[in-house]
């Protein structure tokens, strides 16, 4: 009997039993096939996405707290954050405030559109978790957040009074607020003021108030750096902790300004004007930075006068801008001497009180060759027959060597004719510090009628501010230290200054920058 080696050899009854059998079930609930090895408790996968919820221990309602002065949200426990809406830093927020997050896996997460005003924040959540051995279950669903008003504490202590732990008091002994004025503008630029808890306006300057020591010196150093002025520290003692001898103190910064502005007339000592490269004591201020610096109007030599300088040997203002008197320009002749923008001229002028009524003229060399004309009007100070209660001007006097170079007329600006009643300007500065003017008008408005040393008070704040418009508007160098910004009005301004006398000179709409607050705020100064 022959046997065929390649036929295939049957199997046994055990060795079939041991290959894996598929057995093929039906959904106990919706009747689909499926596999019986794999299923999950005999259900389909859509099945068990309808009777399983993986979301059931995640929160689906929170509440968001959100303070409405530093427009800042708060992230457990005590973190006060700044994010925009729909941002991912408000994202990161609402998902750690969801309880059961921590549970489930996130594949996804973003913002419903809500409208700005409902108060309510939506968030769209995608989590994945294994609902059986070997079964992962993906589900969708959304959250809403209730936006809940808070204040944070440091707007807080912006509303109790004695919460701060430091305070800055900025004082300057001169008849006007130029200064104050321009150091305003300046710590909008710089943003200085941006740790402050609340800023009163006093009799002579403005007290700063800070939640931390820190912020204070911060701020100190800042006014250091763009002004010239003296500082004295002083602490108080609030509370001390006998057992870990831990002490509270409330410290305090005194900050005197230089008693000198701009365009002021000054008599230097006679040895510090030897010391500052021999200059003519009878000098004039042309600018206030982080040092005086003055000006020889008869030579054109300039000086610099450092804080150190200065605060070792004071010396205050000779006179000031509210003594300035108007003359015309008879006659003008350029020296031909040079000292930067600075033109050396020979000048005689009449006062315009005089025309008409005498020939008296006076003599003088100006440093303002270059803008000066036949005919035009100039601002300076008459020394002629004047008394100053000053001891250097009486040594000045005095010397030999100075005392007959002393001109009857020391001229510092060129005058333009204005309108009596300010004109609307296609310009604005921003102003700080508008609780203190709130309450002021506030209290005014409440009263029967302001008193007199309120109108006086308020009439010569809004002089003091015409008066720093209209030096902006005068002298470009200052302008290019300051954050000019267009008007809402701006095309009824244009309009009015087209159509108006002033000679002024006119800012051109390049050097301007866009409010955007006042665009979305809708205000304006």
């Amino acid at each position: 009997m022959s046997m065929d080696l390649d036929a295939p050899v049957p199997m046994s009854g055990m060795q079939q039993q041991d290959q894996p059998v598929t057995a093929t079930i039906l959904c106990c609930n919706c009747g689909a096939p499926i596999d019986g090895t794999t299923a999950a408790g005999a259900l389909c996968q859509d099945c068990v996405r309808l009777s399983v919820d993986v979301s059931q221990g995640v929160q689906r309602e929170s509440t968001l707290h959100f303070c409405r002065d530093c427009e800042r949200w708060l992230q457990p426990p005590n973190s006060w954050l700044v994010a925009a809406p729909e941002s991912k830093e408000l994202l990161a927020i609402c998902l750690r405030r969801l309880r059961g997050l921590s549970k489930v896996r996130i594949i996804d997460a973003s913002f419903i559109w809500t409208e700005p005003h409902s108060r309510r924040v939506k968030v769209k959540l995608t989590i994945q978790q294994e609902a059986f051995q070997g079964t992962i279950i993906q589900q969708s669903f959304e959250v809403e957040y209730v936006v809940a008003t808070q204040q944070c504490p440091d707007c807080q202590k912006s509303f109790t009074h004695h919460a701060w732990r430091a305070s800055i008091q900025l004082r300057q002994k001169v008849p006007h607020k130029r200064t104050f004025l321009y150091l305003e503008q300046l710590i909008l630029k710089h943003g200085a003021h941006k740790d402050t808890v609340n800023i009163k306006e006093a009799k002579d300057g403005l007290d700063f108030y800070f939640a931390k020591r820190n912020e204070a010196e911060r701020m100190v150093e800042f006014l250091c750096s763009v002004a010239p002025c003296k500082v004295t520290k002083s602490h108080e003692l609030i509370s001390m902790d006998i057992h870990t001898s831990v002490a509270q103190y409330k410290h305090s910064f005194s900050i005197e300004l230089i008693p000198i502005c701009k365009d002021d007339l000054v008599a230097l000592p006679i040895k510090l004007a030897r010391q500052l490269g021999n200059i003519s004591p009878l000098a004039l201020c042309h600018r206030v930075g982080s040092s005086v610096n003055l000006i020889d109007p008869q030579t054109l030599q300039t000086c610099d006068v450092p804080t150190a300088v200065y605060w070792r040997s004071p010396f205050k203002s000779l006179a000031d801008v509210t003594e300035l008197k108007e003359f015309m320009v008879l006659d003008i002749e350029p020296v031909g001497q040079t000292n930067g923008r600075f033109y050396l001229a020979e000048a005689t002028v009449a006062r315009a009180s005089d025309l008409g009524s005498n020939d008296t003229t006076y003599f003088t060399r100006t440093h303002l060759g270059g803008v000066l004309h036949v005919g035009d009007s100039v601002l300076g100070y008459h020394l002629t027959n004047t008394i100053f209660n000053d001891d250097n001007y009486d040594a000045i006097e005095a010397s030999s060597q100075y005392g007959s170079t002393i001109p009857d007329v020391v001229l510092v600006k060129k005058h333009y004719a204005r309108k009596k009643k300010p004109k609307n300007r296609a310009w604005r500065l921003k102003r700080m510090a508008r609780e203190y003017e709130e309450e002021a008008a506030a209290a005014a408005a409440s009263s029967a009628a302001p008193t007199r040393a309120q109108k006086q008070d308020a009439d010569r704040l809004e002089a003091d501010f015409e008066m720093f418009l209209r030096d902006v508007e005068e002298d470009q160098e200052l302008r290019q230290t300051l954050d000019l910004y267009k008007t809402r009005k701006q095309a009824d301004a244009m309009e009015e200054d087209s159509g108006s006398e002033d000679e002024a000179p006119k800012i051109n709409m390049e050097e301007l920058l866009d409010d955007f607050d006042e665009l979305n705020m809708g205000g304006d100064e």
